[in-house]
């Protein structure tokens, strides 16, 4: 453009339209924080099965599994477990059977249990609750006691020169049932003459003295027989079944004989080699022991 006899620059102007860069959102942020408790958690259940025994797994996974309860003229529940085992250590049921394991409705839900004929709702009834606490104040009683007895009986083992070398043959271990104490053999120590039910003397004084730990219970009693894997024959027939059955009662007298009432008892069983205290090794002399089982208490 001239002007004057001047050219004047042209002048050219750009827009440039800016464009805001988008803010990054914070969902990645909630999918870090998922996946670094999934691995928690993960680590947590390596560190559980590394650090506990097969009967601890074995009670955490009953724990959590759920079990339907079909009552009959009842309503509500008696908790988890109910202070006792669903199904009794034979396999029958007691009292509330059981119709296989499903997801059950969860405690607080809206789900309702009329008492027949009377269109009320049980679950609202103060008197249908007591069971539940009953069996929750036994079974803390239970655990008391127990412990106590546990004591009792480590005390009496170790005061008496006889039997202290023989407290690492006493175990304790606590099962749905109840308070288990296992009497384990040894290579240098035996309950039993070899391939009989009579009892040694060491025995008779071992078995004595966990009488007089667990006399001033009220707990009823179980008592089994195991034997190792080794086969054996006899004029007669026997077996390790009908050795480690005969063992149990042999037991059974021992107890009895020492103050406690044939009343207490419960079961007295043999399983043979079929529940081996050390798995890697049927043949162990370990496997042969003697388990006394103080059973839970059932306040119904």
């Amino acid at each position: 453009m001239m002007q004057d006899g001047k050219i004047e620059p042209e002048i050219i102007i750009k827009k440039v339209k800016a464009h805001g860069h988008a803010h990054h959102g914070g969902a990645w942020k909630i999918a870090y924080a998922d996946f670094v408790t999934a691995m928690m958690a993960f680590f947590m259940l390596l560190w559980i099965l590394g650090a506990t025994t097969e009967d601890q797994r074995k009670g955490i996974a009953d724990y959590f599994t759920p079990t339907v309860i079909q009552m009959q003229n009842s309503g509500g529940s008696n908790g988890l477990f109910g202070g006792r085992s669903v199904m009794a250590p034979d396999g029958s049921a007691i009292r509330p059977e059981t119709e296989g394991r499903r997801p059950v409705t969860a405690a607080g839900s809206d789900a309702k249990t009329t008492r027949p004929g009377s269109g009320q709702d049980e679950n609202a009834s103060p008197k249908h609750t007591a069971p539940s606490s009953a069996t929750g104040q036994a079974r803390a009683r239970d655990e008391a006691r127990m412990e106590q007895t546990v004591r009792k009986l480590q005390s009496k083992l170790a005061a008496d020169p006889t039997l202290k070398g023989l407290q690492g043959q006493v175990k304790f271990v606590k099962t749905r049932d109840g308070l288990r104490i296992d009497l384990v053999e040894r290579a240098d120590f035996s309950m039993f003459s070899l391939g009989t039910s009579a009892p040694t003397s060491a025995a008779g004084s071992l078995v004595q003295t966990v009488a007089h730990a667990i006399e001033d219970t009220p707990n009823h009693l179980a008592v089994r027989g195991h034997t190792d894997a080794l086969g054996f024959k006899t004029p007669g027939g026997a077996s390790n079944w009908s050795l480690s059955t005969a063992r149990a009662d042999a037991t059974r007298r021992l107890l009895m004989g020492a103050g406690i009432p044939g009343g207490r008892f419960r079961r007295i069983e043999g399983v043979a080699d079929t529940d081996p205290y050390v798995k890697a090794d049927p043949a162990d002399p370990r496997n042969r022991r003697i388990s006394i089982t103080l059973l839970y208490q059932d306040p119904a």
